[in-house]
């Protein structure tokens, strides 16, 4: 069976307050989504890598690969003006069944157990979605209040999520809906039950620049 992997590098990273995109800032010693690239090649070559990224970036990107003679096997096109359409941008070029795991560009720190888990379970269930667990207490906010709730009912979502190819391509033919807020929930308005695999915590999202410090030493 056919393996592929959506990267989704489309941020604007405006609360890095950069002058390029998050993805493009360096730690230890290559931008950011190079490693991203690095580690799932790493965990398995056989991989085909799908990267969509903003049109305007692609021959910066180009010229980055160039610059730090970056030679990992990927395909990149461009995306669209929300990560919804970039997501099926990256769907058209899945040509055959297979599993297709959708990642964001962002997360360089995710482990070699987490990619296993979505693939395997994935190709079990049809979707798997990495989670860990909430370590710290929580409060539900209303207009005039805040009440404590049960940490323990609750996961934090990672990526990469992983799906059977024809169910996330179906899932994305659906118009788009606010409440879509990544790709398991795309599916799960088709009826579908999502299931839950473990993920590591150090799979962060890198948003702010102290994100950037902590990368960069988990690398080093």
């Amino acid at each position: 069976m056919d393996k592929y992997v959506i990267i989704v590098a489309g941020g604007k990273g405006k609360r890095m307050e950069a002058e390029i995109p998050k993805q493009f800032l360096q730690i230890a010693g290559r931008p950011v989504l190079m490693h991203t690239l690095q580690n799932i090649y790493n965990f398995d070559n056989a991989l085909q890598i799908i990267l969509v990224l903003p049109e305007p970036f692609i021959d910066f990107w180009k010229s980055l690969c160039k610059r730090f003679d970056f030679a990992i096997p990927h395909l990149v096109i461009k995306g669209g003006d929300t990560r919804f359409e970039s997501v099926k941008c990256g769907l058209h070029e899945v040509r055959s069944d297979g599993m297709v795991g959708i990642h964001d560009g962002v997360r360089p720190l995710v482990s070699h157990a987490t990619l296993h888990n979505v693939f395997n379970e994935a190709e079990k269930f049809g979707n798997a979605v990495p989670v860990v667990k909430v370590n710290e207490s929580m409060r539900h906010i209303s207009a005039n209040s805040s009440i404590p709730v049960k940490r323990q009912d609750y996961r934090m979502i990672q990526t990469p999520q992983c799906f059977h190819s024809k169910l996330i391509k179906k899932a994305y033919e659906q118009k788009y809906r606010e409440d879509f807020t990544d790709d398991a929930t795309v599916v799960e308005a088709l009826g579908e039950v999502i299931h839950l695999v473990d993920g590591n915590y150090e799979n962060i999202k890198i948003t702010r620049p102290g994100d950037l410090k902590f990368a960069e030493a988990y690398l080093k």
